[in-house]
């Protein structure tokens, strides 16, 4: 956002700007909390000057509006409080004690003290602010992010104000969307201010496919469909102990459409369906290079509940140069620079952490960043799982929509990979597979919620990918 407001401010345009997101906020009170006096916390900087317009608009539409502000420090924070004033709206000096005093009679407040060029932490007299705030008890309106939050990080450095609502100008940040941060966020509202074409998206980090771009992607299938066209794909996982995963992953790739699913195994992979075939070996290896001699699949996924033979597999898997999922046990490090364009690696923050050579709480932290120095290293196409998860291709940044809490359980991560490899085995890129899959995955976890309640098993979401791909497709 620093980068866009210089380029706006280079053009003249920073006023005009400042003008549309005060109003977009302004209407975004009205809509939510349409009823009772506004408080208004005014920083002396740009998020103040916003702030400021924010009030303007509302005394416009005829509420009582109070307002707090610091010092102006922004120029367009001077010229927007001395257009407040013009209009009849007086601020009072900001300070911890006003907040708790004029709290008492608002019925909403309004949080424009910090915006995107923030660092952590928090000067005292602004951190007793931050308090007096989060103790009045009122529902906060925070204009682009809430008061404490650093734009690029997804954990929390000390205090921050706790939003019911946040209206994010131009675009999503790092902190809305993930970890602890996106927690104090409330509800979130995109305000698409109209600026020049192209100007905010050249400043983003990632992109948020919409579900139509995403049904788009989609394969389709003709009449003459049979099994052999639909995509043979094979499943190696599974151990003495970690059986399941193997056959959650075999469902997960049947549900999104293979034609034939094989799982290798050395251990009795429960049959938790028919359809699927399971071939039980003690030399998985011996095995997949018979099977191979007498002709490869279209895409397979390893990994899952594999145990110690993974890294040696996945070499030889990766070897012939096949569409491919690596999951798992098969997220090891010293697989790094042995993908290829067809393979996509799906690891959840732990075990980016053990890819990157890194921290858990590094990769929490910025999960871009992340997603990105690992599709560096690892080639191919990279999901990081989590809510939500992050696309990384050698075009950039996706981050996925939807999900439920209830996916937080085992075997979801199994599921996936399984329909990440059925997407590859149908034709798919590396990158169109792991999108397409991650957004069947996240809806179909969103039919599972709405049908089982809080508490979702694998077998419930994976139940649900077919009707995800038909919501998807009607749009």
């Amino acid at each position: 956002m620093r980068a866009l407001d210089a380029r706006l401010e280079q053009a003249g345009l920073l006023d005009l700007a400042m003008e549309e997101a005060g109003r977009a906020v302004a209407d975004a009170v009205q809509d939510a909390f349409p009823e009772g006096r506004v408080l208004l916390l005014a920083g002396g900087g740009a998020n103040g000057g916003d702030a400021l317009v924010v009030a303007r608009h509302l005394a416009a539409l005829g509420r009582d509006v109070r307002v707090l502000a610091a010092p102006p420090r922004h120029p367009l924070t001077r010229a927007n409080r001395k257009r407040l004033g013009a209009v009849g709206v007086r601020g009072a000096a900001l300070s911890a004690a006003a907040v708790a005093r004029e709290s008492t009679a608002a019925a909403v407040l309004v949080d424009g003290l910090l915006g995107t060029g923030f660092t952590p932490p928090l000067r005292p007299e602004l951190a007793e602010i931050v308090a007096a705030v989060n103790a009045s008890g009122l529902p906060v309106v925070a204009i682009d992010l809430p008061t404490g939050l650093d734009a690029t990080r997804a954990d929390l450095v000390g205090e921050t104000i706790e939003a019911a609502l946040t209206v994010t100008l131009s675009g999503l940040k790092t902190a809305l969307l993930f970890g602890p941060a996106a927690h104090r966020a409330g509800r979130v509202r995109l305000a698409d201010l109209r600026l020049p074409p192209g100007w905010a998206q050249a400043e983003a980090f990632a992109t948020r496919p919409t579900r139509a771009a995403v049904a788009g992607l989609l394969p389709t299938r003709f009449a003459d469909a049979h099994k052999g066209t639909a995509g043979r794909v094979w499943v190696v996982g599974g151990h003495p102990g970690t059986a399941g995963a193997a056959a959650l992953a075999g469902v997960g790739a049947l549900r999104a459409g293979a034609g034939l699913v094989t799982v290798y195994s050395s251990a009795e992979v429960p049959l938790v369906m028919p359809e699927l075939m399971i071939r039980q070996h003690e030399d998985v290896a011996g095995a997949l290079a018979k099977a191979a001699a007498q002709g490869l699949p279209d895409a397979l996924c390893i990994g899952m509940g594999l145990g110690p033979d993974a890294p040696a597999l996945a070499r030889l898997i990766l070897s012939w140069g096949v569409p491919c999922v690596l999951d798992a046990d098969a997220l090891q490090p010293e697989l790094a620079g042995l993908g290829h364009e067809g393979c996509v690696w799906t690891p959840h923050p732990g075990e980016a952490a053990r890819l990157l050579a890194c921290t858990t709480a590094n990769v929490i932290r910025d999960p871009l960043a992340a997603a990105r120095a690992l599709q560096e290293r690892y080639g191919g196409a990279v999901i990081l799982k989590g809510g939500p998860s992050v696309v990384a291709h050698s075009g950039g940044l996706w981050v996925s929509r939807g999900g439920h809490p209830g996916m937080g359980s085992a075997g979801m991560g199994d599921t996936l990979a399984g329909v990440v490899a059925a997407l590859l085995g149908q034709g798919l890129s590396s990158p169109n597979a792991a999108l397409c899959a991650v957004t069947l995955h996240a809806r179909a976890g969103e039919r599972a919620g709405a049908r089982h309640g809080y508490g979702l098993s694998a077998s419930d979401v994976s139940g649900e990918v077919g009707g995800a791909w038909l919501d998807l497709v009607a749009g």
